[in-house]
């Protein structure tokens, strides 16, 4: 049995009267952490990781479900937490990112839409001798290696 797509649906099962939450990520780690990242339209309070860290550690305790000794984490994504699923881009929706893509460029701008196929973002341009403008480009999915949220201090 898959340990992460068990985990997977325990998490879907203890969310799903919560629309507001969602869940971002699952890994069974080699040195023998199970992280569960859970991300909220309005954040995570500490009590819903309670709730979905209980209701996980007590099912696969009772399927047996990991053989050898586990630490369960359950978090939700720090500010340094690369994005992943599309219901984060949208929810991070004018806030400025950092986008690395797969051919090395990286690109900064703020984040003006996302949807299935990709995001559009405002990036101000510069060129020699002129003042800088803002343009929206379109970035795919499938260009893209990781994207970051930039914290401003302003």
């Amino acid at each position: 049995m898959n340990i992460e797509k068990r985990v997977i649906e325990l998490v879907e099962e203890k969310i799903a009267d919560r629309p507001d939450l969602f869940l971002v990520d699952v890994q069974m780690h080699g040195s023998g952490i199970l992280s569960i990242l859970v991300d909220g339209d309005n954040g995570v309070a500490i009590s819903d990781c309670v709730a979905i860290s209980r209701h996980v550690g007590f099912h696969l305790e009772e399927e047996n479900a990991i053989e050898q000794a586990y630490r369960l984490e359950v978090s939700s994504p720090g500010i340094d937490t690369p994005l992943k699923s599309l219901r984060q881009f949208q929810k991070n929706i004018s806030r400025s990112l950092k986008v690395k893509l797969k051919d090395g460029n990286i690109r900064e701008g703020k984040l003006m839409s996302a949807d299935d196929s990709g995001i559009i973002i405002q990036e101000s341009v510069k060129e020699k001798g002129k003042k800088a403008v803002l343009l929206e480009n379109f970035i795919k999915f499938e260009d893209i290696s990781e994207t970051i949220v930039l914290v401003s201090f302003k």
